[in-house]
């Protein structure tokens, strides 16, 4: 096997085993989840990090192509323990750069007293550590990822199960999961995936039941095409989002945003309905949060640290949730909140 190095935020560099080949740099996350790789590593909320799995085994269940939520992989990166050949091939297919073999515990304890952080990594038969270096030094924090959404999105618009029987939705894609289309559509709504930086006159001739803005990667702030759209829709057609959704919901309803320390990815996370008291198990993945939720409601709050998970505004019939309830991967314990926001449009 190659060598491969792991340049960190501060110049700490960390040696390790190249399993797929060549020089990346982006944002060093951790995600806690046990399984979903694939799921993971096609997720466009994603784009423009390193992605660190603190399971120590990926890929024990092969690789296959219906559990992916996008077309390609996304993560600049992966780092782990132990990478299966499957997993270790099909990145090098993808042309993503790959290591294994470092102490993932150590990364991921890092990361969670200092934050996420800068990397550069260099992998392969002839690279050396200043290569890394290198890639760190070009690394950017991710609010100057200034047009993320353009990497990520659709460029045109889409249009999935045509002449459904339910609702007509307009997906603002931000960056969506391919689950978040497909919970719609087998609750039989017509899908319209709109580019990220859609006009509130493509939205109109829609003429959607539902205005849906999605996950994605990135600062919600430099989403202000998607804000705008929010701005201009709500009290006139409900609303709903989901991850970065919310953050740009919150946003363009008097809120705020920040960053948070290291963010929560992971299938295990747990939230509380403020409403029912009841807590259920979810899927995450963000590092940005709603500071100020502005003329909404907080529903939901994460048990760990209480940030935001749910925001709503029963007047302007808008309905959030900071976690992913597609479910894919992780619990199915939130997979109504589909049902919910459709039920807005029978009003």
């Amino acid at each position: 096997m190659s060598d491969a190095y792991v340049a960190i935020e501060g110049g700490r560099v960390v040696e390790a085993r190249a399993r797929a080949p060549g020089t990346t740099r982006g944002e060093l996350v951790f995600t806690t989840a046990y399984t979903g790789y694939e799921e993971s590593l096609t997720d466009p909320s994603y784009e423009e990090q390193i992605l660190t799995f603190s399971y120590p085994l990926i890929g024990n269940y092969g690789v296959r192509e219906e559990r992916f939520e996008s077309d390609r992989v996304h993560p600049r990166g992966v780092v782990a323990r132990e990478l299966t050949d499957d997993v270790a091939e099909w990145l090098e297919s993808e042309g993503v750069p790959a290591v294994d073999h470092l102490d993932t515990r150590e990364l991921v304890t890092g990361i969670r007293d200092e934050g996420a952080m800068k990397c550069g990594i260099a992998a392969g038969p002839d690279v050396t550590e200043q290569d890394a270096l290198d890639e760190l030094d070009q690394c950017k924090h991710m609010s100057d990822h200034t047009d993320i959404g353009a990497q990520v999105s659709v460029s045109d618009t889409t249009v999935y199960n045509e002449g459904g029987t339910g609702a007509d939705v307009a997906l603002v894609d931000c960056g969506a999961k391919g689950s978040i289309t497909n919970s719609l559509v087998e609750r039989n709504a017509t899908v319209h995936v709109l580019p990220y930086d859609a006009t509130a006159d493509d939205v109109a001739a829609v003429d959607p039941d539902l205005l849906f803005i999605s996950n994605g990667p990135g600062d919600p702030q430099n989403f202000e095409q998607a804000a705008t759209i929010v701005d201009e829709f709500a009290g006139e057609t409900p609303l709903a989002g989901i991850c970065l959704g919310q953050q740009v919901i919150a946003n363009a309803l008097g809120g705020s945003t920040e960053k948070m320390e290291f963010g929560h990815r992971g299938v295990n996370q747990p939230v509380r309905d403020l409403r029912t008291d009841k807590v259920v198990m979810t899927t995450q993945n963000h590092g940005y949060t709603v500071a100020e939720p502005g003329d909404l409601e907080v529903t939901q709050i994460n048990v760990n640290d209480d940030t935001p998970e749910g925001l709503e505004n029963d007047d302007l019939e808008i309905i959030t949730r900071q976690y992913h309830p597609e479910a894919h991967p992780g619990p199915h314990d939130s997979l109504g909140f589909f049902d919910d926001v459709l039920a807005m449009t029978e009003n």
